[in-house]
């Protein structure tokens, strides 16, 4: 008999995560979760977006950019306007050929593709999940199209990292970011979200119900309207983008995408990526993967993070004020784009708490963002 043990990294070890997971381990394993997880795919674009260096020291000089930087968590911070790179700096155990997990910045993509197929006319946001998926359970198959955009369904999906018992647990099995239960019927991510359960899908609370469940399942649903996998849709994003180097998306068994928070990028080229927002959807070869007209609708409307008039909203896969569109990351992560002078803002790091629930560390990056973007709006429009 040949003998074997368990995948070390992938093991499910302390409060039900994986080993690659905890708090001792999680910062090597977000710098190599693209290496780590059971099954992805790489993409690489046939163009790169050349970014040139034009640094605007005021940028470097704030405070709280030097405080954000100095954080033991960091990994890498860059503001870039147009294809001229204005601010890049890097954690020592870091640097720019290193690729990083985006987490859930990987549900801007979601909401690229859901742009095209709004402008294409092929999805009625108000639709119910059903018109498209009838083979769901009643988690979703009663829920409108744009809730689920919107982070606004209630199910019995939990997303609440300090549970053991979160269901966000089970799907991660799906995800390949852990060993199965039962290897012989290892769960596949729409395998797992067809099952989720509700008595009721309507959130009366009026404030985000945030759930990585609800960007599967409009990754289903994208393929089944459009005909097209999402790997293509993915593919010419990244064409869209020019990335220089590779996006590694985290798949399941099957191949079908973590679109998430499955995706790996470095940091110049996660700059890249967040152009295509400063374009409104205009990709660096002429073609578009995003709508204009679906962005001026997220930044008007969404739900309440807090409270329903929240000015911080949740709205079609992405999060906006109205100034900015983007998405954060679990542990850390976030990729602004302002909408009036075009900066792109990217930011890369990892919390070591236990449970990787940093909400006043996402207020530092988003005030740290935002203090840029007063700083270097007078010099831009001078330009």
């Amino acid at each position: 008999m040949i003998r074997t043990y368990p995948n070390p990294q992938l093991a499910v070890v302390d409060d039900n995560k994986g080993n690659w997971n905890l708090p001792e381990n999680r910062r090597k394993g977000f710098h190599s979760l693209h290496e780590i997880a059971r099954y992805t795919t790489t993409f690489r674009a046939s163009n790169v977006m050349k970014l040139e260096r034009r640094a605007a020291l005021p940028i470097a000089e704030l405070d709280c950019v030097r405080h954000l930087t100095a954080k033991p968590w960091f990994s890498a911070m860059a503001v870039a306007h147009g294809q001229h790179l204005l601010f890049e700096r890097y954690a020592p155990d870091f640097g720019p050929e290193k690729m990083h997990s985006i987490q859930s910045i990987s549900k801007l993509l979601v909401h690229l593709i859901f742009g095209q197929l709004y402008e294409a006319g092929l999805v009625d946001l108000d639709a119910p999940v059903s018109r498209y998926l009838p083979e769901v359970a009643s988690g979703y198959a009663q829920a409108r199209l744009q809730d689920v955009l919107n982070m606004n369904v209630f199910n019995d999906y939990s997303e609440d990292y300090s549970d053991p018992d979160a269901a966000y647990y089970v799907h991660e099995e799906a995800m390949g970011w852990r060993l199965p239960r039962d290897p012989e019927n290892e769960l596949t991510l729409q395998g797992f979200i067809a099952t989720i359960e509700s008595p009721d899908p309507v959130n009366r609370t009026g404030m985000v119900h945030y759930k990585d469940s609800n960007s599967e399942i409009l990754g289903w649903i994208a393929e089944r309207v459009s005909g097209r996998r999402l790997r293509d849709f993915i593919a010419d994003i990244v064409d869209a983008a020019g990335i220089e180097g590779r996006f590694a998306m985290c798949t399941d068994r099957t191949g079908f995408p973590v679109i998430d928070g499955g995706g790996c990028l470095t940091l110049r080229d996660l700059i890249r990526y967040g152009s295509i927002f400063a374009r409104e959807g205009m990709g660096i070869n002429g073609k578009r993967v995003g709508s204009a007209a679906f962005m001026e609708r997220t930044v008007r409307e969404g739900t309440g993070w807090s409270r329903p008039d929240d000015v911080y909203r949740y709205s079609n896969q992405s999060e906006t004020d109205g100034k900015w569109i983007g998405h954060g990351g679990y542990c850390g992560q976030y990729l602004m784009i302002h909408r009036e002078t075009g900066l792109v803002c990217a930011h890369l790091s990892v919390s070591e708490d236990k449970d990787g629930i940093c909400d006043e560390h996402f207020a530092d990056i988003w005030n740290t963002m935002d203090a840029v973007a007063t700083l270097m709006a007078p010099r831009l429009n001078k330009a």
